[in-house]
């Protein structure tokens, strides 16, 4: 008996049984990897959240139309789009976790690459009536020799050159931004699908679909923290800042965010180089029931049908790439459904680039206000539509004739919710000599400012009492200033543009609605949630659609289809169309730059009506699904009549007694 003690105590370990201490290893827990990759996921969408946040500023600093900025937003999709189909082939040949690391440092890096040009360009210049430099250059009415000589612009070639430059970093790191964030979100939800148990995989799957709602909403929540700093707060001392959070000259520090973000990026990258390639599947030693047996017979089932395309070579998967897409394309009802997605994508697309933009004209209100609002009220009506459409599926148990009518209503209901904000917004103020002729002259040069050599090219609003703006003090006529003990302006008087007891103040007059904003973000939010109610059945019925064994390939196609069709073109439509509607363009070095006014109204109606055009196309895509849907199912039940409807009994006797006269052939077809 005492001999045989050790012996037992060997074997133990000489059979394979890894020390305890190995079972407790945080990179062998699927529920650590889902964690870690919850925290990549939010913070490389929180990246590209807070891109679209900045977009109205990163427009003023550099000069940029909305198209341009729109195409600025769009090239991220570009190196997404070339890698897409790799990822589809290299599903299991790599070493996911990794890959995903490399990828998330590539998006920490495209994100400081975004900061670099605030870095390297000098300080914000904007116009002002005092100025602290040598020179003492001032927006007032008075005619001197250095006010005459400022009035022409000064453009070398080096500084056009210098912005192009600073432009092409922020392309880089858009580009840069696509191809890091390719990897990380396919290779993360198959890695977890792969060893994750079978009851914990939805939950875990949940949270990150969830993760990616939130990380965009978050960008604009950070967007509005740092737009509240001032642009150079690392180069000017807090007391030589004269300008006010709130002035239209104002620009926030667009750039800080960058950093924060690619910081939280490269921290979250660094786990996933622990994590082996593959781990143990969770819940692997517990006892096998029936169905666990079963799942398992499937997912061999599976693997086997995945083996033909792994077995493949990258020319021979490139090659086959094409018919597998005819192939799936050829299912009407995937093809409706993907293109109804498309339609609200694309709407998504230019709807988050330009909502906090269109806030800022219409309401009048701070690009950090605006970017709030999106961050705290719209996106979480998003989030909770998606959980409400999922929640709605599982508690009635909707087939797929339901899941087509249930994206039928609630676009609907989105269009209905959504035609009450073309009636609440604003009117243009009334900016003389651009969209307000003062003395019948719709010129910003007008009798009363004639002898002030005012530059054209300024920006420097100021209010009349009547509530008309001037583009800045010298086109009011204005030749004195007010100042308080802080050197901060209050008044500008002696304006021959307004009558003699009137004062001018600073800052533009705004469009004077601000109480119709509470009622827009109420509809805008209510248009959101009842349209994201449905992802979930629209995913449904693109999972049910095609074949199983094509279901992988046909959500690559899927999403391939979204960037080139949707993400790719629909910033750059949006941003067209907000370019059409603008009254007066700032001028840079004798090009057009950025737009000062827009005519409110027209801003409106397009920007608005580009959206509904969008759910209307949905709309008839959907309808179009549920006519094939229902179309194919007639057919497969008139071939399955006989088996399924209940016949009469007469018949149903006579062709029992039919089959049992029969021999043995006859009996086993009555089994089949």
């Amino acid at each position: 008996m005492g001999i045989t003690g050790p012996p037992a105590v060997v074997s133990k370990f000489t059979q394979g049984e890894k020390p305890r201490r190995c079972t407790t290893n945080p990179f062998n827990s699927i529920k650590f990897f889902v964690l870690c990759h919850g925290l990549l996921q939010f913070s490389q969408l929180l990246v590209s959240g807070y891109m679209k946040s900045i977009i109205s500023t990163v427009e003023k600093r550099f000069g940029m139309t909305s198209q341009n900025s729109g195409m600025l937003s769009s090239l991220n999709e570009i190196g997404s789009t070339v890698f897409i189909v790799f990822i589809s082939y290299f599903g299991s040949r790599v070493h996911r976790p990794r890959l995903i690391g490399c990828g998330g440092i590539l998006v920490s890096v495209a994100a400081f690459t975004m900061s670099l040009p605030h870095f390297i360009m000098g300080r914000y210049v904007y116009d002002r009536t005092i100025s602290s430099s040598v020179d003492n250059i001032t927006d007032t009415c008075q005619l001197t020799p250095m006010a005459q000589q400022a009035n022409n612009e000064t453009c070398g070639t080096d500084s056009v050159q210098g912005d192009y430059h600073m432009l092409s970093l922020l392309m880089v790191g858009q580009l840069l931004l696509g191809v890091g964030g390719v990897p990380i979100q396919p290779f993360g939800i198959s890695y977890v699908d792969d060893y994750a148990s079978n009851r914990n995989s939805p939950l875990y799957l949940g949270i990150l679909f969830a993760v990616t709602v939130l990380g965009p909403g978050f960008g604009f929540v950070l967007g509005a923290s740092v737009l509240r700093l001032f642009i150079d707060i690392d180069k000017t001392a807090a007391g030589d800042i004269d300008l006010e959070f709130g002035d239209p000259r104002w620009l926030g520090a667009w750039w800080l965010g960058f950093l924060m973000a690619a910081s939280c990026v490269l921290i979250f990258s660094f786990p996933y180089f622990f994590f082996p390639r593959e781990m143990p599947k969770e819940g692997s030693k517990d006892h096998q029931s029936d169905s666990n047996l079963e799942k398992k017979l499937g997912e061999s089932k599976g693997k086997q049908e995945d083996d033909v395309t792994q077995k493949m070579s990258l020319l021979q998967f490139i090659k086959s790439f094409p018919r597998i897409l005819v192939r799936t394309l050829r299912s009407q009802v995937y093809l409706m459904v993907v293109l109804a997605q498309v339609c609200l994508s694309a709407l998504m697309s230019g709807l988050t680039v330009f909502i906090a933009k269109f806030l800022e004209q219409q309401f009048s209100v701070t690009a950090s206000f605006a970017n709030l609002l999106i961050g705290s009220v719209h996106v979480p009506g998003a989030v909770l539509g998606i959980l409400m459409g999922g929640v709605i599926m599982r508690r009635f148990s909707i087939n797929l004739r339901g899941s087509a009518i249930m994206c039928c209503l609630s676009i609907f209901v989105s269009i209905c919710a959504a035609t009450p904000l073309l009636f609440l917004g604003c009117a243009t103020q009334k900016v003389a000599g651009v969209n307000y002729p003062l003395n019948s002259t719709l010129d910003i040069r007008m009798s009363c400012n004639q002898g002030c050599s005012c530059r054209d090219q300024v920006y420097n609003p100021v209010c009349a009492a009547s509530a008309i703006e001037f583009i800045s003090p010298c086109h009011a006529g204005c030749q004195n200033v007010e100042v308080n003990a802080q050197r901060k302006i209050v008044n500008y008087t002696n304006c021959g543009c307004v009558p003699d007891p009137a004062v001018v103040k600073p800052g533009t007059c705004g469009t004077g609605c601000y109480h119709l904003l509470l009622p827009f973000m109420f509809f805008l939010t209510l248009t959101g949630f009842v349209a994201t109610l449905c992802q979930t059945p629209s995913f449904m019925l693109v999972l049910r659609s095609v074949k199983p064994e094509d279901k992988s390939l046909a959500i690559g196609i899927q999403f391939m289809l979204f960037r080139v069709l949707a993400w790719l073109p629909g910033p750059i439509l949006y941003g067209s169309t907000i370019d059409s509607t603008c009254i007066r363009w700032e001028s840079k070095c004798k090009t057009k730059a950025a737009c000062r006014y827009y005519n409110l109204n027209l801003f409106r109606s397009r920007y608005i009506g580009l959206q509904m055009l969008f759910q209307c196309a949905a709309f008839l895509l959907f309808l179009m699904a549920f006519y094939f849907l229902q179309r194919d199912l007639l057919r497969q039940g008139k071939q399955a009549k006989p088996s399924t409807e209940i016949q009469p009994p007469p018949k149903e006797c006579e062709e029992r007694e039919v089959l049992m006269d029969q021999g043995s052939d006859s009996k086993s077809q009555l089994q089949v």
